[in-house]
């Protein structure tokens, strides 16, 4: 299993990176599937709505009212008629990438099994949606799904009658079979949103919207193939003959060859056993667990700040339990919390300066506390020598160096640079502990823990609680995003940001002894 997510991933990172020469990293498409594929649903719900206004459903009449549709008003029900089409392609596309980039990340175990096995059957009611469609159209292309489709059923043998007995002749389908065909083309999507509202409740701040630019792009690309290339029919169906050759929508239709050919033992179990392993991929093997953010109340004041920034709802505020005055306290759910450690970057205790007493952190992590990464920094600090020293913080994620063999550069790997405290960058800068801080991120607009880099960026430029303090020189820091790829890029820029900070006047430093402390943060 991690040999296939190992090549997939690899994939998935060189695509990424070419895209990234085409598209701005906020409109690279394979970093919005999942937001393309909600573009793509309303597309299909908008152009299915006015399609209908003009289907007749009859088993004389559907053919006719959608060649009426593709020819008579093709400027525009036949152009919505072929968006229609490219949406629904469209979304299977989306939703495939999206599932398998998932799973290439590991981003479908442990706390976000919920999101992928609400994310499964969602799949699987687009692939019901769009076979029911073909079958209204009504031409060589329905008759072949609609005969395949129930030859299929049939073999699975719970049904009292031949459904595929309703396709012999003429005589023997009658104008309910596209009632109910329209009821089931409706009902699917309908479940499938309320299946995909479910499937959003574990994550904060869903991005449902492409970013516009995308989605303009989208939309225009789509409206030229709707002109250059229109969805046609293949003929009107004739039950009185059998077809010799059809032409396949390869999106929807690609296994009907085999259903067709194959025993029904044969692709029903075959079925089955996808759709099992498919759910059950989570466990197969179970994630090892890290330990989740723990809350010490003592230096806590409920600020909402680590409320805020949790990228998966896994905090929420509660009454307070102990004797102190304020009114709220973070209450954290081992069930959703991915041991990301950004709540820990959002406390304001997380103060490194503080040495009167010990630096516990209002929230943070067990197996990775502000404390241990304080003395970790210390330690890189006082390794560093020469000219232009560079203490790089990266994601665990993303690429990472190892400390050079002058000994200008030390490196401190973080579950996501979200997890760094912007008093962190203040302490190595102020103790000179290196000449100048670099941050490396997942690549833009692809944070491994959805909203880390993010969070860190807005920090750092002050734009978000808690901010980089206004002394911290911004000529000192520098961010980057490299990607899992990257290890060249950030090889570069170090070599670089060492470069350029060597030439810059020696800093005023604070003196070791200096005893800072944050105090509370004001009560919210």
């Amino acid at each position: 299993m991690y040999l296939i997510r190992r090549l997939l991933l690899i994939v998935f990172d060189m695509a990424e990176r070419a895209l990234g020469y085409v598209f701005p990293a906020r409109w690279n498409p394979l970093l919005n599937l999942g937001a393309l594929g909600f573009l793509f649903y309303w597309v299909v719900t908008v152009s299915g709505i006015y399609v209908y206004i003009f289907f007749d459903t009859g088993v004389h009449d559907a053919y006719d009212s959608i060649e009426y549709m593709t020819h008579d008003q093709w400027y525009a029900a036949g152009i919505m008629r072929s968006l229609h089409r490219y949406a629904s392609d469209g979304l299977v596309v989306a939703m495939l990438l999206h599932l398998t980039r998932e799973f290439a990340l590991d981003r479908y175990r442990g706390v976000r099994w919920f999101s992928w096995v609400t994310g499964v059957p969602v799949f699987v009611m687009v692939f019901m949606a769009g076979i029911t469609g073909y079958w209204l159209v009504w031409d060589t292309l329905a008759q072949y799904v609609a005969i395949v489709s129930t030859e299929w059923l049939d073999k699975l043998g719970v049904f009292g009658e031949s459904i595929a007995g309703n396709f012999l002749h003429p005589g023997t389908l009658d104008d309910r079979f596209f009632t109910l065909m329209i009821f089931m083309h409706i009902a699917i999507p309908l479940i499938a949103l309320i299946v995909l509202w479910v499937h959003l409740q574990r994550v904060t701040k869903p991005r449902i919207n492409p970013p516009r630019g995308l989605a303009v792009g989208t939309m225009l690309s789509m409206l030229v193939m709707s002109l250059a290339f229109p969805a046609l029919s293949q003929g009107p169906a004739d039950l009185a003959r059998a077809q010799s050759s059809v032409g396949l929508d390869w999106f929807y239709l690609a296994l009907f060859p085999l259903l067709d050919q194959w025993p029904g033992s044969v692709t029903w179990s075959a079925a089955g056993a996808l759709l099992v392993i498919l759910i059950a991929v989570p466990w197969l093997p179970p994630l090892r667990r890290l330990p989740v953010a723990h809350v010490d109340l003592e230096n806590c004041n409920g600020c909402v700040r680590c409320y805020n920034d949790c990228p998966y709802n896994a905090i929420t505020m509660a009454p307070r339990t102990d004797s102190t005055p304020f009114e709220r306290e973070p209450i954290v759910n081992p069930s959703l919390c991915t041991s990301c450690g950004i709540c820990a970057g959002a406390c304001p205790t997380s103060m490194p300066f503080r040495h009167a007493s010990a630096l516990v952190a209002g929230i943070d992590l067990p197996d990775r506390n502000m404390a241990a990464l304080r003395e970790e920094v210390q330690s890189v600090g006082t390794s560093l020598s020469g000219n232009g020293r560079v203490m790089v913080f990266c994601c665990e994620h993303t690429a990472c160096l190892e400390p050079s063999s002058h000994g200008a550069v030390g490196t401190v790997a973080l579950r996501c640079v979200g997890q760094l405290p912007p008093a962190f960058i203040d302490y190595v800068l102020s103790r000179g502990l290196a000449d100048g801080v670099l941050i490396s991120g997942c690549s833009e607009n692809a944070c491994f823990y959805r909203f880390g880099a993010d969070w860190t960026e807005a920090r750092v430029k002050r734009q978000r609680d808690p901010e980089l303090r206004a002394r911290v020189p911004a000529e000192r820091l520098r961010l980057i995003s490299p990607g899992r790829l990257g290890t060249s890029v950030l090889r570069a820029e170090v070599a670089r940001f060492s470069a350029d900070v060597a030439k810059l006047p020696a800093p005023v430093r604070e003196r070791a002894s200096t005893i800072e402390m944050p105090g509370k943060p004001e009560h919210v």
